[in-house]
């Protein structure tokens, strides 16, 4: 990764983990955000953490169900970013920060696949960050016609063909996404 990147890890709060509306393979998906965020913060990346937040409903500002998931490995010093829209650069600092630190290259996974990702991948595409998707670091939910894991396939099927924004979109596996190192 050439560009000055940073690893953007989207809405695993602790009601989307856990109980009812837990998303699929939420185990394994902690372990491999957890997994991109060690080797991301050891080269000197940074690991930025959003939390989308409701007025009403179940992530409500400050309850428990708006925290991020315990098995999620923060840091202090991780910028945060609260949204209101499944468009994590929409009424949010989000841009003004990743401009801020140099960052030209975005690494995304989390939740929920047909909702937040795919909106905040469409966003950094068109804002003109290259991203990359962590293809097996993103979940959602059964929706009633298709299952979670097949929801998520096609969201990184479709997402990864996005080239009409000009910056480069890839999709790939956790284990396969480097961080090269960077300073300052």
């Amino acid at each position: 990764m050439s560009s000055r990147t940073a690893l953007l890890i989207i809405d695993v709060q602790h009601m989307l983990c856990n109980g009812r509306y837990a998303c699929h393979d939420i185990d394994n998906v902690i372990a491999r955000l957890n997994g991109m965020a060690e080797e991301a913060r050891a080269a000197g990346v940074p690991v930025i953490f959003v939390q989308h937040e409701e007025e009403d409903g179940g992530l409500q500002h400050g309850t428990d169900a708006w925290q991020l998931d315990s098995r999620l490995d923060v840091k202090a010093g991780d910028p945060r970013i609260r949204k209101t829209s499944p468009d994590s650069f929409h009424r949010t600092d989000l841009d003004a920060l990743l401009r801020m630190l140099g960052i030209r290259h975005l690494v995304i996974g989390g939740l929920q696949s047909d909702y937040c990702v795919d909106t905040t991948v469409r966003r950094a595409l068109s804002s003109g960050y290259d991203v990359t998707l962590a293809a097996d670091a993103h979940s959602t939910i059964d929706d009633g016609e298709l299952t979670a894991a097949q929801i998520s396939a096609h969201h990184t099927r479709i997402l990864s063909h996005l080239n009409s924004f000009g910056p480069s979109m890839t999709a790939a596996p956790a284990a396969s996404i480097r961080f090269a190192r960077q300073d300052g």
